[in-house]
């Protein structure tokens, strides 16, 4: 069984190229990717809709969103680790979490440009 779940968009070009990517990075297969663009997954406590609109992730039993999901997958993830820790500093904290309602405001132009 994994120690993170991670939900994310797979309708979402944009979103399912990081994902291979974290999952190629995620060699002790330590997080269980989870793609919520079908339906409601029946073990999370989150509307689907709430689910695509903002990335997710559940560590040690505690759901993290936004930057501060990035951050939990990233320490699920060696090579990503130490900035998954520095996400947790109370400075970073809210730098990361701009930063990641800025990428959400073009996203929906990212996702034009990448495809397929």
């Amino acid at each position: 069984m994994a120690d993170v779940t991670v939900w994310y968009d797979g309708a979402c070009p944009l979103c399912r190229r990081e994902i291979a990517v974290m999952q190629k990075l995620d060699k002790r297969h330590s997080i269980d990717f989870v793609d919520v663009s079908e339906g409601q997954p029946e073990s999370c406590p989150i509307s689907q809709d709430d689910l695509l609109a903002r990335f997710h992730v559940k560590e040690n039993g505690r759901i993290y969103s936004g930057a501060q999901g990035f951050a939990a997958m990233w320490r699920a993830i060696p090579i990503l680790r130490p900035f998954g820790q520095l996400a947790r500093l109370p400075g970073l904290r809210q730098i990361f979490e701009v930063l990641y309602k800025g990428f959400l405001r073009v996203r929906p132009r990212l996702q034009r440009l990448v495809s397929d």
